[in-house]
């Protein structure tokens, strides 16, 4: 599934736009999430998936290459 994060699950929210009218309007907003091979802290098993760059820079996983 795209755009959720394999660590934590972040996944795309459902906002609103508000004008200066005070209009409010639905808008998608989506998490940074980069498609990788990456290890688990603590882990020896390599994985591949979606991972958000809040993870990757908290140290909750490891990127392989």
């Amino acid at each position: 599934m795209a755009n959720v994060c394999a660590v934590c699950n972040k996944r795309p929210q459902v906002v609103n736009n508000v004008s200066n009218a005070n209009n409010k309007t639905k808008r998608w907003v989506y998490p940074n999430v980069h498609m990788m091979r990456f290890r688990l802290k603590g882990q020896a098993s390599i994985k591949r998936g979606s991972v958000c760059t809040k993870c990757l820079k908290a140290g909750k996983v490891e990127k392989v290459i």
